[in-house]
Protein backbone atom coordinates (compact mmCIF):
# COMPACT_ATOMS: atom_id res chain seq x y z
CA UNK A 1 0.00 0.00 0.00
CA UNK A 2 1.34 3.45 -0.93
CA UNK A 3 1.87 5.53 2.22
CA UNK A 4 -0.36 8.56 2.67
CA UNK A 5 2.12 11.29 3.61
CA UNK A 6 1.66 14.91 4.59
CA UNK A 7 4.51 17.41 4.29
CA UNK A 8 5.44 19.85 7.04
CA UNK A 9 8.03 22.56 7.52
CA UNK A 10 10.01 23.17 10.68
CA UNK A 11 9.53 26.65 12.15
CA UNK A 12 13.29 27.31 12.03
CA UNK A 13 13.39 26.87 8.24
CA UNK A 14 11.05 29.79 7.55
CA UNK A 15 13.24 32.86 7.07
CA UNK A 16 11.41 35.99 8.17
CA UNK A 17 12.47 39.55 9.03
CA UNK A 18 13.16 40.08 12.70
CA UNK A 19 9.97 40.87 14.59
CA UNK A 20 7.67 39.10 12.14
CA UNK A 21 4.41 37.80 13.52
CA UNK A 22 3.27 34.25 14.07
CA UNK A 23 0.64 34.90 11.42
CA UNK A 24 3.39 35.66 8.88
CA UNK A 25 5.16 32.40 9.78
CA UNK A 26 2.02 30.44 8.97
CA UNK A 27 1.30 32.50 5.85
CA UNK A 28 4.71 31.74 4.31
CA UNK A 29 4.53 28.04 5.22
CA UNK A 30 1.09 27.74 3.65
CA UNK A 31 2.10 29.66 0.52
CA UNK A 32 5.04 27.28 0.01
CA UNK A 33 2.64 24.35 -0.27
CA UNK A 34 3.16 22.47 2.98
CA UNK A 35 0.33 20.55 4.59
CA UNK A 36 1.35 21.54 8.12
CA UNK A 37 4.00 23.02 10.38
CA UNK A 38 6.14 21.94 13.34
CA UNK A 39 6.76 24.43 16.15
CA UNK A 40 8.79 24.48 19.37
CA UNK A 41 7.81 25.01 22.98
CA UNK A 42 6.98 25.61 25.73
CA UNK A 43 7.37 29.33 26.24
CA UNK A 44 8.28 30.25 22.67
CA UNK A 45 4.91 31.02 21.04
CA UNK A 46 1.72 32.54 22.36
CA UNK A 47 -0.95 29.85 22.25
CA UNK A 48 -3.76 32.14 21.16
CA UNK A 49 -1.65 33.66 18.36
CA UNK A 50 -0.81 30.18 17.09
CA UNK A 51 -4.45 29.12 17.12
CA UNK A 52 -5.53 32.25 15.25
CA UNK A 53 -2.81 31.80 12.61
CA UNK A 54 -3.53 28.07 12.31
CA UNK A 55 -7.20 28.69 11.70
CA UNK A 56 -6.75 31.71 9.44
CA UNK A 57 -4.37 29.89 7.09
CA UNK A 58 -5.87 26.41 7.55
CA UNK A 59 -2.43 25.05 8.36
CA UNK A 60 -2.34 22.54 11.23
CA UNK A 61 0.41 22.30 13.81
CA UNK A 62 1.26 18.61 13.80
CA UNK A 63 4.24 18.57 16.18
CA UNK A 64 6.09 20.55 18.84
CA UNK A 65 9.84 20.16 19.34
CA UNK A 66 10.69 20.41 23.03
CA UNK A 67 12.65 23.59 23.59
CA UNK A 68 16.12 23.33 25.18
CA UNK A 69 16.13 19.52 25.31
CA UNK A 70 19.78 19.47 24.21
CA UNK A 71 20.91 21.83 26.97
CA UNK A 72 18.39 20.96 29.69
CA UNK A 73 18.54 17.19 29.40
CA UNK A 74 16.57 14.32 30.84
CA UNK A 75 19.92 12.55 31.26
CA UNK A 76 21.79 15.33 33.08
CA UNK A 77 23.79 14.22 36.16
CA UNK A 78 22.04 16.88 38.25
CA UNK A 79 18.59 15.74 39.48
CA UNK A 80 17.40 19.36 39.52
CA UNK A 81 18.22 19.75 35.83
CA UNK A 82 16.41 16.48 35.07
CA UNK A 83 13.32 17.77 36.83
CA UNK A 84 13.51 21.00 34.82
CA UNK A 85 13.79 18.92 31.65
CA UNK A 86 10.71 16.96 32.69
CA UNK A 87 8.89 20.26 33.18
CA UNK A 88 9.84 21.25 29.63
CA UNK A 89 8.47 17.94 28.36
CA UNK A 90 5.13 18.23 30.13
CA UNK A 91 4.93 21.92 29.22
CA UNK A 92 5.48 21.07 25.56
CA UNK A 93 2.82 18.36 25.76
CA UNK A 94 0.35 20.86 27.21
CA UNK A 95 1.17 23.42 24.51
CA UNK A 96 0.93 20.76 21.79
CA UNK A 97 -2.51 19.75 23.03
CA UNK A 98 -3.67 23.36 23.09
CA UNK A 99 -2.68 24.00 19.46
CA UNK A 100 -3.79 20.61 18.14
CA UNK A 101 -0.44 18.86 17.67
CA UNK A 102 -0.38 15.09 18.07
CA UNK A 103 3.28 14.69 19.11
CA UNK A 104 6.19 16.31 20.86
CA UNK A 105 9.71 15.61 19.62
CA UNK A 106 11.95 14.59 22.54
CA UNK A 107 15.73 14.25 22.41
CA UNK A 108 16.11 11.80 25.27
CA UNK A 109 19.57 12.89 26.42
CA UNK A 110 23.20 12.93 25.42
CA UNK A 111 26.34 10.97 26.27
CA UNK A 112 28.75 13.64 27.45
CA UNK A 113 31.38 11.70 29.43
CA UNK A 114 32.07 8.10 30.48
CA UNK A 115 31.57 8.67 34.20
CA UNK A 116 28.71 11.11 34.76
CA UNK A 117 26.56 10.91 31.65
CA UNK A 118 27.26 7.69 29.79
CA UNK A 119 24.97 5.50 27.66
CA UNK A 120 23.63 3.62 30.69
CA UNK A 121 22.90 6.92 32.41
CA UNK A 122 21.05 8.21 29.36
CA UNK A 123 18.90 5.11 29.20
CA UNK A 124 18.09 4.95 32.89
CA UNK A 125 17.61 8.63 33.65
CA UNK A 126 15.58 9.47 30.56
CA UNK A 127 13.39 6.41 31.05
CA UNK A 128 12.65 7.42 34.61
CA UNK A 129 11.65 10.95 33.62
CA UNK A 130 9.62 9.95 30.57
CA UNK A 131 7.60 7.51 32.66
CA UNK A 132 6.62 10.48 34.80
CA UNK A 133 5.43 12.31 31.69
CA UNK A 134 3.29 9.43 30.42
CA UNK A 135 0.16 10.25 32.46
CA UNK A 136 0.10 13.79 31.02
CA UNK A 137 0.71 12.51 27.49
CA UNK A 138 -2.05 9.91 27.68
CA UNK A 139 -4.54 12.25 29.36
CA UNK A 140 -4.05 14.94 26.70
CA UNK A 141 -3.64 12.55 23.78
CA UNK A 142 -0.18 13.74 22.74
CA UNK A 143 2.46 11.14 21.93
CA UNK A 144 6.13 11.48 22.89
CA UNK A 145 8.23 10.84 19.77
CA UNK A 146 11.84 10.26 20.81
CA UNK A 147 15.00 11.09 18.86
CA UNK A 148 18.37 9.36 19.16
CA UNK A 149 20.30 11.73 16.90
CA UNK A 150 24.00 12.48 17.43
CA UNK A 151 23.72 11.88 21.16
CA UNK A 152 25.79 8.71 21.60
CA UNK A 153 22.86 6.48 22.48
CA UNK A 154 20.67 4.20 20.40
CA UNK A 155 23.17 3.96 17.55
CA UNK A 156 22.30 0.33 16.86
CA UNK A 157 18.88 -0.86 15.85
CA UNK A 158 18.82 -3.40 18.68
CA UNK A 159 19.61 -0.79 21.34
CA UNK A 160 17.05 1.72 20.08
CA UNK A 161 14.34 -0.90 19.67
CA UNK A 162 14.97 -2.20 23.19
CA UNK A 163 14.74 1.31 24.64
CA UNK A 164 11.46 2.13 22.92
CA UNK A 165 9.97 -1.29 23.68
CA UNK A 166 10.82 -0.96 27.37
CA UNK A 167 8.00 1.54 27.89
CA UNK A 168 5.40 -0.86 26.48
CA UNK A 169 3.23 2.18 25.78
CA UNK A 170 1.44 3.51 22.69
CA UNK A 171 2.30 7.01 23.91
CA UNK A 172 6.07 6.69 23.34
CA UNK A 173 7.78 5.91 20.05
CA UNK A 174 10.33 7.21 17.57
CA UNK A 175 10.60 10.43 15.60
CA UNK A 176 12.65 8.87 12.81
CA UNK A 177 15.21 11.07 11.05
CA UNK A 178 16.01 9.69 7.58
CA UNK A 179 19.30 11.51 6.99
CA UNK A 180 20.72 10.92 10.45
CA UNK A 181 19.96 7.20 10.36
CA UNK A 182 21.31 6.69 6.87
CA UNK A 183 24.82 6.97 8.34
CA UNK A 184 24.23 3.91 10.54
CA UNK A 185 24.72 0.29 9.52
CA UNK A 186 22.07 -0.81 7.04
CA UNK A 187 20.96 2.71 6.14
CA UNK A 188 17.65 4.45 6.70
CA UNK A 189 15.47 1.87 4.95
CA UNK A 190 16.73 -0.98 7.12
CA UNK A 191 16.11 1.07 10.27
CA UNK A 192 12.56 1.88 9.17
CA UNK A 193 11.81 -1.80 8.66
CA UNK A 194 13.47 -2.71 11.94
CA UNK A 195 11.64 -0.11 14.00
CA UNK A 196 8.29 -0.79 12.38
CA UNK A 197 5.44 0.23 14.65
CA UNK A 198 7.73 2.43 16.75
CA UNK A 199 7.98 5.00 13.93
CA UNK A 200 5.49 7.73 14.80
CA UNK A 201 6.72 10.51 12.53
CA UNK A 202 9.66 11.24 10.25
CA UNK A 203 12.12 14.08 9.72
CA UNK A 204 13.40 14.40 6.18
CA UNK A 205 16.92 15.29 5.05
CA UNK A 206 19.64 13.65 2.95
CA UNK A 207 23.09 12.48 4.07
CA UNK A 208 26.43 12.78 2.27
CA UNK A 209 28.37 9.68 3.29
CA UNK A 210 31.73 10.93 2.01
CA UNK A 211 31.50 14.22 3.89
CA UNK A 212 29.70 12.55 6.81
CA UNK A 213 27.25 15.43 6.89
CA UNK A 214 23.53 15.87 6.48
CA UNK A 215 22.47 17.85 3.44
CA UNK A 216 19.56 18.97 1.29
CA UNK A 217 17.45 16.41 -0.54
CA UNK A 218 19.10 14.72 -3.55
CA UNK A 219 22.49 16.16 -2.57
CA UNK A 220 23.52 13.02 -0.65
CA UNK A 221 23.37 9.25 -0.76
CA UNK A 222 20.00 8.28 0.73
CA UNK A 223 18.36 5.56 -1.36
CA UNK A 224 14.94 7.17 -1.69
CA UNK A 225 13.26 4.30 -3.57
CA UNK A 226 14.35 1.98 -0.75
CA UNK A 227 13.01 4.45 1.84
CA UNK A 228 9.66 4.62 0.04
CA UNK A 229 9.47 0.83 -0.07
CA UNK A 230 10.32 0.53 3.61
CA UNK A 231 7.67 3.07 4.61
CA UNK A 232 5.12 1.15 2.56
CA UNK A 233 6.14 -2.14 4.16
CA UNK A 234 5.55 -0.87 7.69
CA UNK A 235 2.29 0.80 6.64
CA UNK A 236 3.45 4.27 7.56
CA UNK A 237 0.83 6.96 7.03
CA UNK A 238 1.37 10.41 8.48
CA UNK A 239 3.63 13.41 8.71
CA UNK A 240 7.02 14.06 7.12
CA UNK A 241 8.80 17.19 8.35
CA UNK A 242 11.54 18.88 6.34
CA UNK A 243 14.78 19.63 8.16
CA UNK A 244 17.00 21.13 5.45
CA UNK A 245 18.05 24.59 4.27
CA UNK A 246 15.21 27.07 4.55
CA UNK A 247 14.31 30.42 3.10
CA UNK A 248 11.31 32.33 1.86
CA UNK A 249 8.35 31.14 -0.16
CA UNK A 250 10.34 30.25 -3.31
CA UNK A 251 13.01 28.25 -1.49
CA UNK A 252 10.45 26.47 0.68
CA UNK A 253 8.30 25.67 -2.36
CA UNK A 254 11.28 23.77 -3.78
CA UNK A 255 11.74 21.93 -0.48
CA UNK A 256 8.11 20.82 -0.47
CA UNK A 257 8.40 19.73 -4.10
CA UNK A 258 11.55 17.72 -3.40
CA UNK A 259 9.99 16.06 -0.34
CA UNK A 260 7.04 14.89 -2.40
CA UNK A 261 9.38 13.57 -5.08
CA UNK A 262 11.59 11.75 -2.55
CA UNK A 263 8.79 10.20 -0.53
CA UNK A 264 5.72 9.99 -2.73
CA UNK A 265 6.10 10.32 -6.50
CA UNK A 266 9.69 9.12 -7.03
Amino acid sequence: MTPQLFTAVKWSMVRLPKGSSTDELFRVAKAAGFDGISLTGPGVYDTDEVKRARDAHELPVHNVNIADHWQVRLSDPDPAVREKALGNTTGAITFAHAVGASTVLQVIGKVTDPLNENADNVRERSSEQLRKALPVASRLGVRIACENVANGFGETLAEWNAYLSSFDSPWIGAFFDIGNHDRFEGGAAAWIRGLGRHVMKIDVKDHDHAAQKNCDLFKGNVDWPAVRSALAEIGYHGWATAEVSGGGVEELFRVDRDMRKALITG
